[in-house]
């Protein structure tokens, strides 16, 4: 299983909607009808999200006897994601300017792939990537507004659930993703509002390894983030000699 971004969920990227139809309407508040289809659920959120530029994230995800945790805030020009797994941990944050990366001495080699020698020019520091640079446009990409367009699947293998979901009343779309050389095949079932904005409220991701379940909220709210007190330049930790490639984000919850 993956994280969100983005996100921290496995997140699809949705194939383009056509929006040219014009005078979309929310979905109807009531129990779903002969009009309220998959494509139609999908429609109206896609055509919601398009509207938002922030979102409160909190995912939990439990693999055999471990349980990890990815908390991201997600807002227009800024956010931040923390993972906690035990002692594994690292932290992201993204303001206009510069990107950050911080965490545990695990975290940092374990899960962002730094070796021993960068880790310890790491230290307790954060590595400072500044706008422009590939790294920073790789962590920006994850967590700003942008990537809420990639929270839901594509059309084709997505289905509308006959029932709604007990507990908020909203749609629910499931589909399933098939085994790779990394992860086992999975369902997922995403849950759309049915309220005044079509918006996703929570993700549930089961594979035979584990479960990861997600929330979604705080629509709308700012995302505001302060620069770490104590930071170390990209360049001294990777030196260009080294040509070592841009730092990736790697899959949080594999």
């Amino acid at each position: 299983m993956t994280s969100p971004r983005r996100t921290s969920v496995t997140l699809l990227a949705l194939t383009t909607l056509a929006l040219a139809v014009g005078g979309i309407l929310p979905l109807e508040s009531g129990a779903a009808t002969k009009h309220t289809t998959t494509s139609s659920v999908l429609l109206a959120t896609q055509t919601a999200l398009l509207t938002e530029t922030s979102v409160h994230v909190k995912v939990s995800t439990h693999t055999g006897t471990t349980t990890a945790s990815v908390v991201a805030d997600i807002g227009k020009t800024s956010g931040r994601e923390t993972y906690v797994s035990g002692d594994e941990t690292f932290t992201i944050e993204v303001t206009p300017t510069f990107a950050y990366l911080s965490g545990s001495e695990a975290g940092l080699i374990k899960l962002m792939d730094l070796t021993v020698d960068e880790q310890k020019k790491v230290g307790v520091q954060a590595i400072a990537m500044k706008k422009g640079s590939s790294a920073y446009s790789t962590f920006e990409s994850n967590l700003t507004s942008g990537t809420l367009a990639h929270l839901l699947p594509g059309a084709t293998g997505t289905t509308l659930l006959p029932k709604r979901d007990a507990s908020t009343g909203g749609y629910q779309l499931s589909w399933n993703d098939a085994a790779t050389s990394k992860s086992p095949a999975s369902t997922t079932v995403i849950t759309i509002s049915a309220g005044k904005k079509s918006l996703p409220i929570k993700e549930a991701v089961t594979s035979s390894e584990g479960k990861s379940e997600t929330t979604f909220s705080r629509w709308g709210e700012a995302v505001t983030v302060q620069a770490p007190s104590s930071t170390v330049a990209y360049a001294t930790v990777f030196p260009k000699k080294k040509k070592r490639k841009a730092l990736k984000i790697k899959a949080s919850l594999e």
